[in-house]
């Protein structure tokens, strides 16, 4: 009998492979990549019905944009900030002895943030039925019956029957493409879709039992887990030697309760542009167009998308083209897998652009540097409603403010300033100052700066309520 599920959604992940824009300050899990929401929206609203709470863990530079798609989805639940990355067996570790603390015998849900399931209701009633298969003391996986030979995603082999599932076989991961037909043509092979359910106790002791280094490192950082605001945020010392796997290698492969149920809802990890192709790709020509600004002529099976630049493609075959505002990505569609290593060629040569959109999230809103030159730079500000920026002072550069729209709160000095649409204020060098939206609509504003330098640390900070350094 299921005492209760407590999903646990996984969100630490990069998506390097969907760059140039899913970077690491803005990966695929916040992005709008199928539909009108954010990836990490739609497994809020997928999940939150399983279970009177749920938990989010994430990186620290992400806090703010879990906390943003919760407040945009409407609902709540507890964020853990791991301050550093050691891949999904931690990241369950530490999920189940949250859970553990209070009701060791509940069903967790080991959920990552960045899969499209667009029919949710099937999702769920897969869940109910595999947490009953849980509760008898298994760990168990969702297998999905595979639609193609697929070689980028992992296979489980069903064994013997047990319940409404199977013992787990084997695993196999990612293979080539002539073994993957194999699977294909013998049957009982199922993708692994990296979604587990188990009593919160037996994951835990599975963990002790085959990586009691991780389990030992997840019950430290987490006895000294500090609050801040709303987050709770592990300690980063236990974490220095604990070693970096998945939760399918630490355990899955590696423990005798392992079971599969299989599922033949529509999944996708959308992991590269090919799969978002496979998603999309109806028309006659098998062509996906995405964005206003994308003409395709005398074109076939291609992927083009655009985030503002017009992009025309013409007499190709079989190609993916991205453009953002500050980057371009063309690639073969079936070796799209390669950009991972594209990301990493920028990172060693020190383009900003391999991590960092030309937008960039803050607590408070956002800004996007519009111009820069030889002592000057042109940013467009986004406040949200409510949202304050830190009390701080420069000191290399003045400023100038221009709102575009919405109500401004200047402080400066002593002083309060209220502006509004077309009114401006300069900020002199050294001068402490601090803005704020009290406003129920975004504020946008223009930020003219000039100085000998321009850089984003040099800000001195007296107050910040969002506790940054």
């Amino acid at each position: 009998m299921v005492e209760a599920i407590v999903p646990v959604i996984l969100s630490g992940g990069s998506g390097s492979r969907l760059w140039p824009v899913s970077r690491n300050a803005q990966p695929k899990q916040f992005l709008k990549l199928k539909g009108k929401n954010s990836m990490l929206h739609d497994t809020l609203e997928r999940v939150s019905p399983l279970g009177e709470r749920m938990m989010v863990l994430c990186a620290e530079e992400q806090r703010f944009l879990v906390a943003e798609a919760l407040r945009q989805a409407n609902q709540s639940a507890t964020i853990t900030l791991e301050p550093v990355s050691r891949n999904t067996a931690l990241s369950a570790t530490v999920g189940a002895y949250m859970v553990a603390l209070d009701t060791p015998d509940a069903i967790i849900i080991l959920c990552p943030a960045d899969h499209h399931v667009p029919d949710p209701v099937a999702f769920r009633d897969a869940c109910h039925t595999a947490a009953e298969l849980a509760a008898t003391g298994r760990i168990v996986t969702l297998g999905i019956t595979p639609a193609r030979p697929e070689t980028g995603y992992g296979y489980i082999q069903r064994g013997a029957a047990l319940g409404n599932g199977a013992e787990v076989a084997s695993f196999t991961e990612k293979p080539d493409l002539d073994t993957a037909i194999t699977f294909l043509k013998d049957g009982g092979y199922y993708w692994n879709a990296g979604i587990f359910l188990a009593p919160a106790k037996l994951l835990l002791e599975e963990m002790g039992r085959h990586a009691p280094e991780i389990a030992e490192a997840a019950e430290a950082c987490l006895t000294s887990a500090q609050p801040d605001l709303d987050f709770l945020r592990l300690a980063a010392d236990p974490l220095e030697h604990c070693p970096a796997l998945s939760f399918d290698y630490a355990v899955m492969e590696r423990t005798d309760r392992a079971a599969v149920l299989p599922v033949d809802f529509l999944w996708s990890d959308l992991g590269t542009w090919n799969a978002l192709w496979e998603m999309d790709q109806t028309g006659p020509d098998q062509n996906v167009a995405f964005g206003e600004n994308v003409l395709i002529h005398d074109t076939k099976r291609s992927y083009v998308r655009s985030e503002g630049p017009l992009v025309s493609v013409a007499g190709v075959q079989d190609l993916v083209v991205i453009a953002t505002n500050d980057a371009v990505l063309v690639t073969d569609r079936k070796r799209t897998e390669n950009v991972k290593q594209v990301v990493e060629d920028l990172k060693q040569q020190g383009h900003a652009e391999a991590t960092e959109h030309r937008r960039v999230h803050r607590p408070w809103g956002s800004y996007e540097s519009l111009v820069h030159g030889d002592r000057f730079q042109v940013k467009r500000i986004t406040v949200n409603p409510g949202g304050i920026l830190s009390l701080q002072s420069h000191m290399h550069r003045s400023e100038h403010w221009v709102v575009v729209s919405g109500f401004a709160e200047v402080t400066l000095g002593e002083d309060l300033h209220r502006l509004a649409e077309n009114e401006s204020i300069y900020i002199p060098l050294g001068a402490k100052h601090r803005m704020a939206n009290p406003g129920k609509v975004p504020l946008v504003l223009i930020e003219v700066q000039s100085g000998g330098y321009l850089g984003e640390d040099d800000i001195k900070r007296y107050e910040d309520i969002y506790r940054r350094d």
